[in-house]
């Protein structure tokens, strides 16, 4: 059994935010030692993804969440992500939803959660990056914006104004979150006549301060909200899109929904949008939700894809994840003849149904 099984075989048996607030601290306090322990995979130069103006050092990242505050980026810049995103942070600090609040699905490999937003307030956040020395921080580092829970949505776009403003300067890029099912009425905000009150807002202060950036999309909206997102990121000069948010399964019970059961769902939303982008291909699609195996991410790219991010299967297989995703950039290098992956991706249309050498 590796030492991450037997931790997770330990932490499954307590309470999920509990483990997780624990791993937080410890990953806070211990990131070298606790990454050295657990880490089993490396990127390699090769393995370095250019797209979007971002610069991943290799095609998987991790998506926000995991670490909503900050507090862990040391620890997880020494493992094999090629970018890590946290968040999501409010302008004001809010606790999120009443507990309990997070529930694994085991037998689904699965997730559902309803946290609500809850962080520690874009002041502190920002306290936290600057903390971290720049040589302990990720490579690539992005930032989820949401806004408060008391927020009116008349004035959600003043939110996401404080926020860009608050992180512009300190991190690689930025995501627009309004598809979270977790703050009420936060989906509404996904209508086009919405979306481009926000993203009119942040126009001038995206002249002064230039950085990537997306929206993140839930897997639940029909076509042709799926087209207004779309015709959002054309006409406000995205970086790209997010694919996908967590998605809403009542007969579960109320919350977001992620892992395996969001899976099928996600790439069926993924799969939509890269066809609508195929003539923008300046306007990237991240891929996250089920991803779980290289061969997710095999996929993506004979869609025309290229980075991706995880969550779940991260806490389900911890680092074996990375490793398998290492190991199968490289078999893939050597099937298909590349140099790297920049080289190999410019021809996804001719990458082989098997990736396996």
């Amino acid at each position: 059994m590796s030492i991450y099984n037997l931790f997770r075989s330990l932490a499954f048996k307590i309470d999920p935010e509990f483990v997780h607030e624990l791993s937080m601290g410890s990953f806070k306090v211990l990131p070298s030692a606790l990454a050295g322990l657990f880490n089993s995979a490396s990127l390699k130069p090769q393995h370095q993804l250019d797209f979007a103006g971002l610069k991943w050092t290799g095609p998987l990242g991790l998506a926000a969440g995991l670490d909503k505050n900050a507090v862990a980026l040391s620890f997880f810049s020494k493992l094999a992500f090629g970018a890590v995103e946290i968040g999501t942070v409010t302008p004001k600090p809010q606790s999120g939803n009443p507990k309990p609040r997070l529930f694994r699905l085991k037998e689904d490999q699965s997730l559902l959660n309803r946290m609500g937003f809850n962080n520690q307030g874009m002041n502190k956040v920002l306290e936290n990056i600057l903390m971290t020395s720049e040589s302990d921080r990720p490579i690539c580092l992005g930032v989820n914006l949401g806004k408060n829970k008391v927020t009116p949505a008349n004035e959600a776009p003043v939110d996401y104004f404080k926020l860009y403003e608050k992180f512009a300067d300190h991190c690689d890029y930025m995501v627009v979150n309004v598809s979270s099912p977790n703050t009420p009425g936060l989906r509404d905000l996904q209508q086009e006549s919405a979306l481009a009150e926000i993203f009119e807002s942040l126009a001038s202060i995206r002249q002064s301060k230039p950085s990537p950036l997306f929206l993140k999309v839930a897997p639940d909206l029909p076509e042709d909200g799926l087209d207004s997102c779309v015709n959002i990121a054309k006409k406000f000069n995205l970086s790209g899109l997010i694919a996908t948010n967590t998605t809403i399964m009542p007969e579960i019970g109320q919350g977001g929904v992620s892992g395996q059961l969001l899976a099928q769902k996600s790439k069926e939303v993924r799969r939509y949008l890269l066809e609508q982008l195929a003539e923008t291909p300046d306007i990237a699609l991240i891929g996250v939700g089920g991803v779980s195996s290289f061969d997710d991410l095999w996929e993506f790219w004979r869609l025309g894809g290229k980075a991706m991010q995880v969550y779940t299967s991260f806490i389900y297989q911890g680092p074996e994840l990375l490793k398998g995703v290492c190991d199968g950039i490289d078999q893939a290098l050597v099937k298909t003849g590349a140099r790297n992956l920049n080289e190999m991706l410019v021809d996804y249309k001719n990458l082989p149904s098997d990736w396996r050498s």
